[in-house]
Protein backbone atom coordinates (compact mmCIF):
# COMPACT_ATOMS: atom_id res chain seq x y z
CA UNK A 1 0.00 0.00 0.00
CA UNK A 2 2.84 2.49 0.67
CA UNK A 3 4.91 1.73 -2.09
CA UNK A 4 1.42 2.19 -4.20
CA UNK A 5 0.97 5.88 -2.60
CA UNK A 6 4.56 6.30 -3.42
CA UNK A 7 3.76 6.10 -7.14
CA UNK A 8 0.48 7.95 -7.07
CA UNK A 9 2.60 11.17 -5.25
CA UNK A 10 5.43 10.46 -7.81
CA UNK A 11 2.41 10.73 -10.97
CA UNK A 12 1.43 13.55 -9.33
CA UNK A 13 4.51 15.59 -8.65
CA UNK A 14 5.41 14.83 -12.38
CA UNK A 15 2.13 16.06 -13.77
CA UNK A 16 2.76 19.09 -11.88
CA UNK A 17 5.98 19.53 -13.39
CA UNK A 18 4.82 19.02 -16.85
CA UNK A 19 1.06 21.33 -16.66
CA UNK A 20 4.41 24.00 -15.11
CA UNK A 21 6.31 23.84 -18.53
CA UNK A 22 3.90 24.72 -20.73
CA UNK A 23 5.16 27.56 -22.80
CA UNK A 24 2.99 30.55 -23.00
CA UNK A 25 4.14 32.74 -26.67
CA UNK A 26 2.66 35.24 -28.37
CA UNK A 27 2.84 35.56 -32.49
CA UNK A 28 2.87 37.97 -35.85
CA UNK A 29 4.13 38.89 -38.52
CA UNK A 30 6.04 42.10 -39.75
CA UNK A 31 4.89 43.78 -43.15
CA UNK A 32 7.65 42.24 -44.68
CA UNK A 33 7.21 38.80 -43.81
CA UNK A 34 9.56 38.08 -40.91
CA UNK A 35 7.42 36.08 -38.21
CA UNK A 36 8.08 37.08 -34.61
CA UNK A 37 7.24 34.68 -31.83
CA UNK A 38 7.74 35.94 -28.51
CA UNK A 39 7.72 33.72 -25.17
CA UNK A 40 7.72 36.19 -21.60
CA UNK A 41 9.20 34.37 -18.60
CA UNK A 42 10.22 37.12 -16.01
CA UNK A 43 11.49 34.24 -13.49
CA UNK A 44 15.00 35.50 -14.03
CA UNK A 45 16.81 38.33 -16.02
CA UNK A 46 18.16 36.67 -19.12
CA UNK A 47 16.55 36.77 -22.71
CA UNK A 48 17.64 35.14 -25.64
CA UNK A 49 17.03 37.09 -29.28
CA UNK A 50 17.01 34.24 -32.01
CA UNK A 51 16.49 33.88 -36.17
CA UNK A 52 16.02 30.55 -37.89
CA UNK A 53 16.34 30.99 -41.65
CA UNK A 54 14.83 28.59 -43.48
CA UNK A 55 17.59 27.54 -45.38
CA UNK A 56 20.66 24.55 -45.07
CA UNK A 57 22.60 22.32 -47.10
CA UNK A 58 19.36 21.28 -49.17
CA UNK A 59 18.82 24.61 -50.84
CA UNK A 60 22.08 24.31 -52.01
CA UNK A 61 23.37 23.81 -56.00
CA UNK A 62 24.36 20.48 -56.28
CA UNK A 63 27.47 22.46 -57.85
CA UNK A 64 28.29 24.76 -55.37
CA UNK A 65 27.50 23.21 -51.52
CA UNK A 66 28.63 23.88 -48.52
CA UNK A 67 27.35 27.41 -48.76
CA UNK A 68 24.60 27.24 -45.73
CA UNK A 69 27.18 25.85 -43.30
CA UNK A 70 29.75 28.79 -44.64
CA UNK A 71 27.08 31.13 -44.37
CA UNK A 72 27.26 30.63 -40.43
CA UNK A 73 30.67 31.42 -40.30
CA UNK A 74 30.27 34.39 -43.01
CA UNK A 75 27.51 36.46 -41.03
CA UNK A 76 29.60 36.88 -37.72
CA UNK A 77 31.92 39.03 -40.37
CA UNK A 78 30.39 42.27 -39.58
CA UNK A 79 27.71 44.81 -41.01
CA UNK A 80 28.15 48.67 -42.16
CA UNK A 81 27.40 48.90 -38.74
CA UNK A 82 29.61 46.42 -36.97
CA UNK A 83 33.18 46.06 -37.75
CA UNK A 84 35.36 43.08 -38.75
CA UNK A 85 36.61 40.98 -35.47
CA UNK A 86 33.80 43.47 -33.03
CA UNK A 87 31.00 40.76 -33.41
CA UNK A 88 32.12 38.55 -30.46
CA UNK A 89 33.60 41.41 -28.78
CA UNK A 90 30.35 43.67 -28.84
CA UNK A 91 28.17 40.48 -27.09
CA UNK A 92 31.13 39.62 -24.10
CA UNK A 93 31.23 43.34 -23.32
CA UNK A 94 27.35 42.80 -22.44
CA UNK A 95 27.38 39.98 -20.38
CA UNK A 96 26.13 37.63 -23.39
CA UNK A 97 26.92 34.90 -25.02
CA UNK A 98 25.77 33.46 -28.75
CA UNK A 99 26.40 31.34 -31.29
CA UNK A 100 25.02 29.73 -34.69
CA UNK A 101 24.58 25.99 -36.43
CA UNK A 102 23.21 24.76 -39.52
CA UNK A 103 21.72 21.69 -40.56
CA UNK A 104 19.58 20.17 -43.39
CA UNK A 105 17.34 22.67 -43.82
CA UNK A 106 17.73 25.73 -41.23
CA UNK A 107 20.39 27.90 -39.68
CA UNK A 108 20.38 29.52 -36.30
CA UNK A 109 21.67 32.23 -34.87
CA UNK A 110 21.64 33.41 -30.83
CA UNK A 111 22.66 35.55 -28.38
CA UNK A 112 21.51 35.24 -24.83
CA UNK A 113 22.11 38.63 -22.59
CA UNK A 114 20.89 39.88 -18.77
CA UNK A 115 17.59 41.24 -19.78
CA UNK A 116 18.94 44.85 -20.20
CA UNK A 117 20.73 44.64 -22.76
CA UNK A 118 17.48 42.64 -25.26
CA UNK A 119 17.90 45.74 -27.61
CA UNK A 120 21.81 45.02 -28.21
CA UNK A 121 20.50 41.26 -29.00
CA UNK A 122 18.00 42.74 -31.73
CA UNK A 123 20.22 44.78 -33.28
CA UNK A 124 22.85 42.39 -33.98
CA UNK A 125 20.48 39.91 -35.15
CA UNK A 126 18.96 43.21 -37.73
CA UNK A 127 22.40 44.18 -38.44
CA UNK A 128 23.10 40.52 -39.84
CA UNK A 129 20.22 40.30 -41.94
CA UNK A 130 20.15 44.16 -43.48
CA UNK A 131 23.33 44.97 -43.67
CA UNK A 132 25.97 42.10 -43.63
CA UNK A 133 29.05 43.09 -45.54
CA UNK A 134 29.49 39.82 -48.40
CA UNK A 135 33.25 40.86 -48.61
CA UNK A 136 36.51 39.41 -50.17
CA UNK A 137 38.57 39.54 -47.38
CA UNK A 138 35.43 38.11 -45.42
CA UNK A 139 35.12 35.25 -47.88
CA UNK A 140 38.31 33.94 -47.75
CA UNK A 141 39.06 34.48 -43.89
CA UNK A 142 35.82 32.21 -43.56
CA UNK A 143 37.49 29.47 -46.52
CA UNK A 144 40.22 29.08 -44.15
CA UNK A 145 38.12 28.48 -41.28
CA UNK A 146 35.82 26.06 -42.87
CA UNK A 147 38.74 24.14 -44.30
CA UNK A 148 40.19 23.80 -41.13
CA UNK A 149 36.79 22.95 -39.40
CA UNK A 150 36.77 19.54 -42.07
CA UNK A 151 40.25 18.72 -41.18
CA UNK A 152 39.41 18.47 -37.74
CA UNK A 153 35.97 17.28 -38.10
CA UNK A 154 36.09 15.07 -40.91
CA UNK A 155 39.25 14.45 -42.89
CA UNK A 156 41.56 13.35 -39.51
CA UNK A 157 38.80 12.45 -37.13
CA UNK A 158 38.35 8.72 -36.00
CA UNK A 159 34.79 7.87 -38.30
CA UNK A 160 34.57 11.35 -39.05
CA UNK A 161 33.14 10.74 -42.64
CA UNK A 162 30.41 8.61 -41.63
CA UNK A 163 27.55 11.05 -42.20
CA UNK A 164 28.98 12.16 -45.63
CA UNK A 165 29.21 7.93 -46.64
CA UNK A 166 25.43 7.78 -45.50
CA UNK A 167 24.60 10.91 -47.26
CA UNK A 168 25.91 9.79 -50.83
CA UNK A 169 24.61 6.49 -50.35
CA UNK A 170 21.09 6.31 -49.13
CA UNK A 171 20.07 9.52 -51.24
CA UNK A 172 20.64 9.66 -55.13
CA UNK A 173 17.68 12.59 -56.33
CA UNK A 174 17.38 15.19 -52.90
CA UNK A 175 19.94 17.38 -51.81
CA UNK A 176 19.74 15.24 -48.81
CA UNK A 177 22.40 13.43 -50.67
CA UNK A 178 25.72 15.44 -49.80
CA UNK A 179 26.70 16.64 -45.87
CA UNK A 180 26.31 19.64 -44.46
CA UNK A 181 29.73 20.92 -44.49
CA UNK A 182 29.92 20.27 -48.82
CA UNK A 183 32.56 20.53 -50.85
CA UNK A 184 35.92 22.29 -50.11
CA UNK A 185 36.59 22.22 -53.90
CA UNK A 186 32.83 24.02 -54.53
CA UNK A 187 33.82 26.72 -51.97
CA UNK A 188 36.98 27.34 -53.73
CA UNK A 189 35.78 27.88 -57.26
CA UNK A 190 32.76 30.58 -56.15
CA UNK A 191 32.86 33.73 -56.96
CA UNK A 192 32.01 36.95 -54.71
CA UNK A 193 29.16 36.99 -56.75
CA UNK A 194 28.12 33.49 -56.14
CA UNK A 195 27.59 34.12 -51.88
CA UNK A 196 26.26 37.60 -52.52
CA UNK A 197 23.28 35.77 -54.43
CA UNK A 198 22.76 33.03 -51.96
CA UNK A 199 23.07 35.70 -49.52
CA UNK A 200 20.11 37.82 -51.68
CA UNK A 201 18.06 35.01 -51.68
CA UNK A 202 17.78 32.96 -48.44
CA UNK A 203 18.43 35.62 -46.06
CA UNK A 204 15.73 37.58 -46.02
CA UNK A 205 12.99 38.37 -43.49
CA UNK A 206 10.21 36.51 -45.28
CA UNK A 207 12.08 33.27 -44.71
CA UNK A 208 13.23 33.79 -41.35
CA UNK A 209 11.54 33.68 -37.76
CA UNK A 210 12.94 35.61 -34.94
CA UNK A 211 11.96 34.68 -31.62
CA UNK A 212 12.37 36.83 -28.07
CA UNK A 213 12.12 34.36 -25.55
CA UNK A 214 12.88 35.68 -21.50
CA UNK A 215 12.90 38.50 -19.16
CA UNK A 216 11.21 41.35 -21.40
CA UNK A 217 8.63 43.90 -21.42
CA UNK A 218 6.03 42.90 -24.48
CA UNK A 219 4.61 46.36 -26.35
CA UNK A 220 8.44 48.21 -25.54
CA UNK A 221 9.98 44.74 -27.43
CA UNK A 222 7.53 45.39 -29.93
CA UNK A 223 8.23 48.22 -30.97
CA UNK A 224 12.01 47.81 -30.76
CA UNK A 225 11.40 44.86 -33.07
CA UNK A 226 9.61 47.01 -35.45
CA UNK A 227 11.99 49.58 -35.40
CA UNK A 228 15.37 47.41 -36.19
CA UNK A 229 13.42 44.64 -38.58
CA UNK A 230 10.48 46.38 -39.80
CA UNK A 231 12.70 48.83 -42.42
CA UNK A 232 14.56 45.28 -43.63
CA UNK A 233 13.52 44.73 -47.18
CA UNK A 234 11.13 42.31 -48.47
CA UNK A 235 12.88 39.47 -50.45
CA UNK A 236 11.84 37.45 -53.40
CA UNK A 237 9.84 34.38 -52.90
CA UNK A 238 11.44 31.18 -52.77
CA UNK A 239 11.19 28.79 -55.05
CA UNK A 240 11.60 24.84 -53.41
CA UNK A 241 10.82 21.97 -55.45
CA UNK A 242 9.87 18.45 -53.58
CA UNK A 243 12.74 16.10 -55.05
CA UNK A 244 11.23 12.01 -54.74
CA UNK A 245 13.39 9.41 -54.02
CA UNK A 246 12.82 6.52 -55.42
CA UNK A 247 12.05 3.59 -52.84
CA UNK A 248 14.86 1.61 -51.58
CA UNK A 249 13.40 -2.23 -52.51
CA UNK A 250 17.29 -3.98 -52.44
CA UNK A 251 19.87 -3.99 -49.73
CA UNK A 252 22.45 -1.07 -50.81
CA UNK A 253 26.15 -1.68 -49.68
CA UNK A 254 28.73 0.32 -49.48
CA UNK A 255 32.32 0.73 -47.88
CA UNK A 256 34.87 3.36 -47.02
CA UNK A 257 38.38 2.83 -46.01
CA UNK A 258 39.47 5.53 -42.89
CA UNK A 259 43.09 6.38 -42.26
CA UNK A 260 42.37 7.51 -39.26
CA UNK A 261 40.62 4.14 -37.09
CA UNK A 262 41.66 0.82 -36.30
CA UNK A 263 38.42 -1.38 -35.26
CA UNK A 264 36.01 -1.50 -37.97
CA UNK A 265 32.12 -0.13 -37.24
CA UNK A 266 28.82 -0.90 -39.02
CA UNK A 267 26.31 1.32 -40.03
CA UNK A 268 22.78 0.32 -41.21
CA UNK A 269 20.77 3.32 -42.38
CA UNK A 270 17.50 3.27 -43.06
CA UNK A 271 15.19 5.88 -45.36
CA UNK A 272 12.26 7.20 -43.26
CA UNK A 273 9.50 9.98 -43.37
CA UNK A 274 9.80 13.74 -42.38
CA UNK A 275 10.30 14.64 -39.09
CA UNK A 276 7.05 15.92 -38.89
CA UNK A 277 5.17 12.76 -39.64
CA UNK A 278 4.04 10.57 -36.53
CA UNK A 279 5.92 7.48 -38.36
CA UNK A 280 9.29 9.94 -37.27
CA UNK A 281 8.10 9.71 -33.41
CA UNK A 282 7.80 6.18 -34.04
CA UNK A 283 11.15 5.61 -35.05
CA UNK A 284 12.33 7.88 -32.27
CA UNK A 285 11.43 6.11 -29.69
CA UNK A 286 12.18 2.67 -31.28
CA UNK A 287 16.16 4.46 -31.61
CA UNK A 288 15.46 5.09 -27.71
CA UNK A 289 14.70 1.45 -26.89
CA UNK A 290 17.50 -0.02 -29.15
CA UNK A 291 20.13 1.84 -28.06
CA UNK A 292 20.13 5.17 -25.58
CA UNK A 293 21.98 4.38 -22.48
CA UNK A 294 23.73 1.26 -20.88
CA UNK A 295 19.93 -0.42 -20.19
CA UNK A 296 19.16 -0.43 -23.88
CA UNK A 297 18.46 -3.40 -25.59
CA UNK A 298 21.59 -3.27 -27.72
CA UNK A 299 23.80 -2.27 -25.47
CA UNK A 300 23.18 -4.97 -22.65
CA UNK A 301 22.98 -7.92 -25.47
CA UNK A 302 26.49 -6.72 -27.58
CA UNK A 303 28.40 -4.62 -25.18
CA UNK A 304 27.62 -6.36 -21.39
CA UNK A 305 26.40 -9.67 -21.84
CA UNK A 306 28.04 -10.85 -24.82
CA UNK A 307 30.96 -8.55 -25.17
CA UNK A 308 30.72 -8.61 -28.83
CA UNK A 309 30.83 -5.03 -29.39
CA UNK A 310 32.72 -2.24 -28.14
CA UNK A 311 30.37 0.14 -28.58
CA UNK A 312 26.99 0.27 -30.38
CA UNK A 313 24.58 3.03 -31.24
CA UNK A 314 21.29 3.88 -33.03
CA UNK A 315 20.26 7.27 -33.90
CA UNK A 316 17.83 9.44 -36.00
CA UNK A 317 18.69 11.92 -38.71
CA UNK A 318 16.15 14.05 -38.79
CA UNK A 319 15.18 16.11 -41.71
CA UNK A 320 12.03 18.10 -43.42
CA UNK A 321 11.47 16.13 -46.34
CA UNK A 322 13.66 12.65 -45.19
CA UNK A 323 14.93 11.52 -42.03
CA UNK A 324 17.13 8.68 -41.63
CA UNK A 325 17.76 6.57 -38.76
CA UNK A 326 21.02 4.72 -38.39
CA UNK A 327 22.30 1.95 -36.15
CA UNK A 328 25.32 -0.30 -36.20
CA UNK A 329 28.35 -0.75 -33.78
CA UNK A 330 32.43 -1.39 -33.24
CA UNK A 331 33.00 -5.75 -33.51
CA UNK A 332 35.51 -6.85 -30.34
CA UNK A 333 37.96 -8.35 -30.27
CA UNK A 334 37.62 -11.56 -32.93
CA UNK A 335 34.04 -10.59 -33.41
CA UNK A 336 33.08 -9.07 -37.31
CA UNK A 337 30.94 -6.81 -38.44
CA UNK A 338 28.65 -9.73 -39.99
CA UNK A 339 28.33 -10.67 -36.25
CA UNK A 340 26.56 -7.35 -35.29
CA UNK A 341 24.95 -7.49 -38.08
CA UNK A 342 23.10 -10.75 -37.58
CA UNK A 343 22.73 -10.18 -33.84
CA UNK A 344 20.86 -6.40 -34.25
CA UNK A 345 18.99 -8.33 -37.08
CA UNK A 346 17.75 -10.64 -34.10
CA UNK A 347 17.07 -8.28 -31.92
CA UNK A 348 15.02 -5.87 -34.83
CA UNK A 349 13.01 -8.96 -35.30
CA UNK A 350 11.68 -9.39 -32.15
CA UNK A 351 10.54 -5.46 -32.53
CA UNK A 352 8.74 -6.76 -35.98
CA UNK A 353 7.14 -9.85 -34.06
CA UNK A 354 6.62 -9.48 -30.46
CA UNK A 355 4.91 -6.09 -28.89
CA UNK A 356 7.68 -4.91 -26.00
CA UNK A 357 6.67 -5.18 -22.47
CA UNK A 358 4.65 -2.59 -20.76
CA UNK A 359 7.25 -1.84 -18.61
CA UNK A 360 9.97 -1.06 -21.55
CA UNK A 361 6.82 0.82 -22.88
CA UNK A 362 6.55 2.79 -19.88
CA UNK A 363 10.51 3.43 -19.23
CA UNK A 364 10.39 4.87 -22.91
CA UNK A 365 7.54 7.36 -22.44
CA UNK A 366 9.31 8.64 -18.85
CA UNK A 367 12.64 9.05 -21.20
CA UNK A 368 10.81 11.45 -23.33
CA UNK A 369 8.89 13.11 -20.53
CA UNK A 370 12.11 13.76 -19.07
CA UNK A 371 13.54 14.94 -22.56
CA UNK A 372 11.02 17.00 -23.04
CA UNK A 373 11.04 19.00 -19.41
CA UNK A 374 14.51 19.23 -20.00
CA UNK A 375 14.59 20.76 -23.56
CA UNK A 376 12.23 23.55 -21.98
CA UNK A 377 13.89 24.50 -19.08
CA UNK A 378 15.95 27.41 -20.36
CA UNK A 379 14.88 30.05 -22.10
CA UNK A 380 17.57 29.13 -24.93
CA UNK A 381 16.06 25.82 -25.08
CA UNK A 382 12.73 27.28 -25.63
CA UNK A 383 13.63 29.44 -27.90
CA UNK A 384 15.35 27.12 -30.14
CA UNK A 385 12.14 24.95 -29.61
CA UNK A 386 9.82 27.43 -30.84
CA UNK A 387 11.76 28.73 -34.02
CA UNK A 388 11.83 24.77 -35.21
CA UNK A 389 8.36 24.24 -34.04
CA UNK A 390 7.13 26.69 -36.21
CA UNK A 391 9.61 26.76 -39.22
CA UNK A 392 10.00 22.91 -39.63
CA UNK A 393 6.95 21.46 -38.52
CA UNK A 394 4.24 24.53 -39.35
CA UNK A 395 3.24 24.29 -35.62
CA UNK A 396 4.45 26.43 -32.50
CA UNK A 397 2.47 25.35 -30.83
CA UNK A 398 4.23 21.84 -31.03
CA UNK A 399 6.37 22.99 -28.37
CA UNK A 400 3.27 21.98 -25.99
CA UNK A 401 1.81 19.12 -27.50
CA UNK A 402 4.67 17.27 -28.95
CA UNK A 403 4.86 15.02 -25.54
CA UNK A 404 1.50 14.17 -26.07
CA UNK A 405 2.09 12.59 -29.46
CA UNK A 406 4.97 10.48 -27.86
CA UNK A 407 2.56 9.37 -24.76
CA UNK A 408 0.08 8.23 -27.29
CA UNK A 409 2.49 5.75 -29.58
CA UNK A 410 1.62 2.01 -28.10
CA UNK A 411 3.12 -1.07 -28.46
CA UNK A 412 1.71 -2.16 -31.63
CA UNK A 413 2.58 1.74 -33.52
CA UNK A 414 5.87 0.59 -32.45
CA UNK A 415 6.11 -2.75 -33.79
CA UNK A 416 3.91 -1.86 -37.21
CA UNK A 417 6.33 0.90 -37.88
CA UNK A 418 9.50 -1.64 -37.22
CA UNK A 419 7.89 -3.99 -39.87
CA UNK A 420 7.20 -1.15 -42.27
CA UNK A 421 11.00 0.69 -42.20
CA UNK A 422 13.43 -1.42 -41.04
CA UNK A 423 13.34 -3.76 -43.50
CA UNK A 424 16.74 -5.74 -44.76
CA UNK A 425 16.17 -4.78 -48.41
CA UNK A 426 15.07 -1.03 -47.42
CA UNK A 427 18.32 -0.28 -45.84
CA UNK A 428 22.06 0.86 -46.43
CA UNK A 429 25.13 -1.24 -45.38
CA UNK A 430 28.09 0.86 -45.07
CA UNK A 431 31.11 -1.28 -43.76
CA UNK A 432 33.44 2.05 -42.11
CA UNK A 433 36.71 0.24 -42.44
CA UNK A 434 40.57 1.33 -41.44
CA UNK A 435 42.49 2.08 -44.68
CA UNK A 436 43.01 -1.43 -46.90
CA UNK A 437 41.43 -3.62 -44.78
CA UNK A 438 38.87 -6.19 -46.40
CA UNK A 439 35.40 -6.29 -45.26
CA UNK A 440 33.95 -9.13 -43.44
Amino acid sequence: MKRHLLSVLFILVMSNILVAQEVAFEEYDLNNGLHVILHRDNSAPVVTTAVMYHVGSKDEDPQKTGFAHFFEHLLFEGTKNIERGEWDKIVASNGGQGNANTYLDRTYYYETFPSNSLETGLWLESERMMHPIIGQVGVDTQKEVVQEERRLRVDNSPYGAYFEQICKNLFFKHPYRWAVIGSLEHLASATLDDFKNFNKTFYVPNNAVLVVAGDFETEKTKKMISDYFGPIPKGAEIERNQIKEDPITSTLYATYHDPNIQIPALFMAYRTPGQAERDAYVINMISTYLSDGESSKLYKKLVDDKKMALQVFAFPLDGEDYSAYILGGLPLGEYTIQDLKDEIDAEILKLQTDLISEKDHQKLRNKFENGYVNSNSGVEGIANSLAEDYMLYDDTNLINTQIDIYRSITREEIREVAKKYLKVNQRLELEYLPEQQDAN
